[in-house]
């Protein structure tokens, strides 16, 4: 994935507030219902989602900054440290192959033999000058972990209805891997034989951790979604029909006469699927009053405003 910054267009002294306002835009122009003709823009819509996911995230920014995550938000890569892989573990000891010293003697298997004696898991017994019997330790009985972790971020749309995406592994190979419908934030995708492997061993699985972005329209509340609908103060005054989007296609929502700013509309069956069914789409009306300054409409107010007055306040102490 290319530099979120980059994908966002804000440079990396941007704010904040200069980044949501960024994702935003370009989000609403990208978005896949308003370029239905164009195949490109779903996937310039996911590149959105999971740049913001990195940098509009304060703590995912300050890691992305320093370096220690990637453009999707892996753990940069550095390596294994010297004398071998990290993933090999019994007990929280790295798991080394040491040859039995010498003449030197006091060899690996010298220092745990004294740090587990006999009880010693991967013990064997052995001979060894000093006399009597003692047990050497044996690296090769110890349980490998050849398992790979990595996330993934999806947008609320490839949750939804599934999709086909490509991870990119520590090791540098990229998986094309297919996210079923319906997965959640922190659900875990395993693909079997996919993780690392070694000389007498099964290989290891790779577990994929999926989250969620941030969608420029809808809030996730459990299996219902969250949604501020704009409207003209003539539609909350005189009533109508407006159009509201959801995950699938738009639909219409008769607004009432006299309708307030922040009442909210259930509309049933429109958000998250779950089981026995799909959640609920709430939608909460937000009047919007139009830019700049209007003449006719501050006298029309100050009229009504003389003859109409009224106290929306009036249960405050």
């Amino acid at each position: 994935m290319r530099d979120p910054y980059e994908v966002l267009g804000v440079p990396r002294s941007a704010n904040a507030a200069a980044i949501k306002s960024a994702y935003r835009k370009l989000a609403k122009k990208y978005h896949p219902d308003a370029n239905k003709n164009d195949p490109k823009a779903a996937a310039r819509f996911s590149e959105l989602n999971s740049a913001n996911e990195i940098i509009g995230d304060a703590d995912k920014r300050k890691q992305f900054d320093r370096g220690e995550i990637d453009g999707e938000g892996k753990p940069r890569f550095q390596g294994f440290p010297p004398g071998g892989d990290p993933r090999a573990r019994a007990g929280g000891f790295e798991s080394h192959t040491f040859r039995s010293g010498g003449a030197g003697g006091g060899g690996f298997e010298d220092i745990l033999n004294s740090m587990f004696g006999a009880a010693g898991r991967g013990a064997r017994p052995g001979g060894g000058g000093g006399g009597g019997s003692r047990f050497e330790f044996d690296p090769g009985t110890m349980a490998l972990d050849l398992d790979i972790s990595v996330s993934m971020t999806v947008s609320l749309e490839e949750a939804v209805n599934g999709a086909e995406k490509r991870v990119r592994l520590p090791s540098g190979k990229e998986l094309n891997v297919k996210i079923p419908a319906g997965v959640v934030a922190g659900q875990q995708i395993r693909l079997k034989g996919q993780g690392e492997s070694a000389a007498g061993h099964p290989p290891g699985d790779l577990l994929i951790t999926v989250s969620i972005a941030q969608h420029p329209l809808f809030k996730v509340d459990g299996s219902d979604l969250r949604l501020d609908l704009p409207i003209t103060l003539y539609e909350a005054v005189l009533g109508g029909k407006v159009r509201v989007p959801t995950l699938g296609s738009a639909v219409e929502l008769s607004i009432p006469k006299n309708t307030s700013s922040g009442r909210t509309f259930r509309l049933k069956g429109k958000g998250l699927p779950k089981a026995g069914g799909n959640g609920d789409l709430l939608v909460t009306t937000r009047i919007m009053l139009p830019d700049g300054n209007n003449a006719e409409l501050e006298a029309l107010m100050q009229k009504w405003r003389d003859a109409h007055p009224y106290n929306p306040r009036s249960d405050f102490s």
